[in-house]
């Protein structure tokens, strides 16, 4: 049995009601919301994962993500998006505001359950680094004054703490620990989101953009090779 309890939070009752008996089957414990605000008023702490819609009532779906995003009980919990909106630039914003992943409706069962099986995998697999002690080397890198710790996912730069969203994060840490080597779109979006999760490659430059303006002197050293990618050169 898989000890994982769902939140589904949609304003479409039968949908909501289907997500949850699909993914009972899978083992997973699911409650549902018929709208952000009930969501809410739940103690959301307890779940492993939420998926979201993004259009309801008077709180958005996105409005809802930048509140548990900005809660530290709530900021680890994974997010998927499912909505209607279904534009680039909408895909952009959900990520941007540190979803896991967003699926457009229509969906297919299958497809849902499998990005909630991959989410929660990478969920997992995050939480059994968090446990090493944040002394063991293995949770650090440094570059002069800039300091990433994966066990707390903390980022400082010159001693000031720098908030990086889990992807952001991800790819600096990848960049760090590989410098000197050059990243294609394709490998970023292949090792920091899952395989079977199709993202625009745009989503790498939009990170990349926001990592160089929060690194501040840093942020120089993430550079761009044209028609190859991106790495950091000392």
């Amino acid at each position: 049995m898989i000890n994982k309890k769902i939140l589904v939070v949609d304003d479409e009752t039968t949908l909501c009601d289907t997500l949850r008996f699909n993914l009972e089957l899978e083992g997973y414990e699911v409650d549902t919301a018929y709208s952000a605000e009930e969501a809410l008023a739940m103690d959301l702490s307890v779940y492993s994962l939420v998926l979201l819609d993004v259009m309801m009532g008077e709180i958005s779906g996105w409005q809802m993500a930048r509140i548990m995003k900005g809660n530290p009980r709530l900021a680890g919990i994974p997010i998927i998006f499912c909505t209607a909106k279904d534009s680039e630039d909408d895909m952009v914003a959900g990520l941007d505001l540190g979803a896991d992943d967003y699926i457009s409706k229509p969906y297919s069962i299958r497809n849902v359950v499998a990005r909630v099986r991959s989410v929660l995998r990478r969920a997992s697999s995050g939480a059994s680094v968090q446990q090493a002690g944040p002394g063991d080397d293995d949770c650090l890198i440094t570059y002069e004054g800039l300091t990433l710790n994966s066990a707390l996912k903390r980022c400082t730069v010159d001693g000031t703490e720098v908030r990086l969203p889990r992807k952001e994060f991800e790819m600096l840490w990848l960049m760090l620990s590989h410098r000197g080597k050059i990243f294609s779109r394709e490998e970023f979006l292949k090792k920091i989101w899952p395989e079977e999760i199709v993202v625009v490659e745009r989503v790498v430059d939009v990170n990349i953009t926001r990592l160089r303006s929060k690194l501040g002197q840093y942020g120089r050293m993430i550079v761009t090779r044209s028609g190859y990618g991106y790495g950091w050169q000392d």
